[in-house]
């Protein structure tokens, strides 16, 4: 009680005294420097876990083992200690801030962490990115919830954990700002770029004080962009952009398949078993994959081939680059069986792993055909990372600009634009939309380029019905009707059985003309006089489907049914409040 007494008193004075504006932008600093505390955090549990594994814990030689042994620890954490479903988590932040006011629970702040690290920590074939992502929002919610913010401020600080932790984990600020913008809130005013800059300033000072130089992934470029090799850039867009498609089909197929399987158990040792022999085959799916980019960009292409049964050597061209195109087109289906088996993790890293692998074939390609060093290996490979990243998320600026900090300058920014660029149109062509997006907006729970749609999704259609209306029994007479009429302030009177099933309804048009001949009310039994309403509403229907029922019909009252049963009436005047006051409210600082 004198917690909540001094939570008070100080919410008050902040009223008085500190304008909301300002206050956001003290909170986002503390929200992107906590953001960046849990990313430091779950980096470091993730290096303790592989380093007790490949310290003799087990031996070396069963590593195929560890992704199962870790997928299932995370199902038995997820499913049975934090009763929490895992699957794509920024999905599930998107539908938070559209469809929950951006409320997030609060155990996400740690459930994500603890998961992905026991994923990712074994192995698995996802990243860390996700989240991360994750664990800061839910710290922006759970903040701005605690000091009573408003849903706008509420909205930007849940983008400036996002922010923050993104900034943290690569060590790169603008990119986490302009992966808030593209992917996590969409329509920001200029204003709100303010807290998103300041938390992931706030991160990046976080991960940089704990972690020095010592960042998820980092390459100092030395090769420089030649503007003859622009043609070649341009190629790599477009393979990039394919490649982008195939990662993200191949997951939407995989995903849908395995979790056919209906016991999570039984689903997570399946996947743990086909990514295990996977791995076997191809060794460079273990795990995110950055040791394997960062040897492809210093020159140390064997370490692809340790462990490898079957390849160990990589002189022989033609062999080295077949299975290079092993990895490439096997890399989505180990990230899918990853994620849809119940593992906890992300496809930033992923997407990250498969454009450095397509930018590096493609450049030994080109240079084998050319019979020289035509083109850059290194550029090839951090433009493709770029390439395949802003296929895959739909978010061509986030993979410039990260790419353009990880290599610590805007050396490559030209090859940059265009890969992103060109790969962003091709998969565009064939995917609208991108992994995290599609499914909501298929289910008309996200519009991000329709204002109207975006608002309409907001309201809620349970708290719209009425049930004010007076039902009566088919079976009942007129005469029945009569009191109800002259008590009620509605002109529609639903017709519901025993069983609470609508079998029609009547207005007062439909009695009017008999109402007063005393004999027709005493005889006319109310199936007589009812009539079918012209469309009825479910109630798990969207708000876009709705409408389009509204709007079909012309009528300004529609019943909702729930499985079968009569739930209440849905009026048109009453959802057009409703879009009025949270068009009102959805007004980004």
């Amino acid at each position: 009680m004198r917690t909540n007494e001094v939570l008070a008193k100080f919410l008050i004075w902040r009223i008085k005294n500190v304008k909301t504006r300002n206050f956001v932008i003290f909170l986002s600093a503390v929200i992107g420097a906590l953001a960046g505390l849990a990313a430091v955090l779950l980096k470091e549990s993730v290096h303790l876990i592989q380093g007790i594994l490949k310290s003799g814990f087990l031996p070396n030689y069963l590593y195929f083992i560890f992704p199962l042994i870790g997928i299932v620890l995370t199902i038995i954490l997820s499913d049975y200690i934090f009763k929490e479903k895992l699957g794509h988590g920024i999905t599930d932040i998107i539908y938070s801030i559209e469809k929950k006011s951006s409320l997030i629970k609060r155990s996400k702040m740690y459930t994500r962490m603890i998961t992905s690290a026991l994923t990712v920590g074994f192995g698995g074939s996802v990243g860390l990115e996700a989240p991360i992502v994750v664990t800061g929002s839910a710290i922006g919610s759970n903040v701005s919830q605690f000091m009573h913010i408003d849903y706008n401020s509420r909205t930007i600080l849940v983008g400036c954990g996002a922010a923050g932790a993104i900034s943290a984990i690569f060590n790169s600020p603008i990119a986490g700002v302009i992966f808030c913008f593209e992917v996590i809130i969409t329509d920001l005013t200029i204003t709100g770029f303010i807290p998103l800059l300041i938390a992931s300033v706030s991160g990046s000072i976080v991960s940089l004080t704990l972690l020095g130089d010592d960042i998820l992934f980092s390459f100092r470029l030395t090769d420089p962009f030649k503007a003859s090799d622009t043609p070649f850039y341009i190629v790599l867009g477009i393979v990039c952009g394919l490649s982008s498609l195939y990662f993200t089909r191949t997951m939407y197929t995989i995903e849908r398949k395995i979790e056919k399987i209906r016991n999570h158990i039984g689903r997570g040792i399946t996947g743990g078993i086909l990514l295990g022999i996977i791995i076997i085959l191809f060794p460079p799916i273990y795990g995110e994959g950055y040791d394997i980019i960062k040897a492809l960009l210093n020159d140390r292409e064997i370490i692809i081939l340790n462990n490898n049964l079957f390849l160990t050597d990589t002189t022989n061209i033609l062999l080295f680059s077949i299975f290079l195109v092993g990895v490439i087109l096997i890399k989505p289906v180990a990230t899918s069986l990853t994620i849809g088996s119940g593992g906890s993790g992300g496809i930033f890293a992923p997407s990250l792993f498969l454009g450095g692998i397509t930018g590096f074939l493609l450049a030994q390609f080109i240079n084998y055909i050319s019979g020289g060093a035509v083109v850059s290996n290194s550029s090839f490979t951090l433009v493709g990372m770029c390439g395949v990243m802003s296929g895959v998320l739909h978010a061509p600026l986030t993979g410039i600009f990260l790419i353009a900090e990880i290599t610590s300058g805007y050396t490559l920014i030209v090859p940059l634009m265009i890969a992103s660029a060109i790969s962003f149109l091709t998969i565009s062509y064939y995917e609208e939309y991108s992994l995290y997006t599609k499914n909501l907006i298929e289910r008309g729970e996200y519009s991000p380029y329709d204002k109207d749609k975006q608002v309409l999704g907001t309201i809620q259609l349970h708290k719209l019905i009425e049930t004010d209306l007076v039902t009566i029994d088919p079976d009942k007479k007129l005469v029945d009707l009569i009191p109800i009429v002259s008590n009620s302030k509605r002109n529609i009177f639903p017709v519901v059985n025993n069983k609470q099933e609508l079998m029609g309804i009547i207005t007062l048009d439909d009695i009017r003309g008999i109402m007063f001949d005393e004999e027709a009310r005493v005889k006319t039994e109310i199936r007589n006089l009812m009539h079918s309403p012209p469309d009825r509403v479910n109630i798990r229907d969207n708000m876009q489907t709705v409408m389009r029922k509204f709007e079909k019909t012309g009528a300004w009252n529609l019943p909702v049914i729930e499985e079968g049963k009569y739930k209440g009436f849905l009026s048109k005047s009453t959802i057009f409040n409703a879009y009025r006051n949270n068009l009102r409210r959805k007004k980004f600082v």
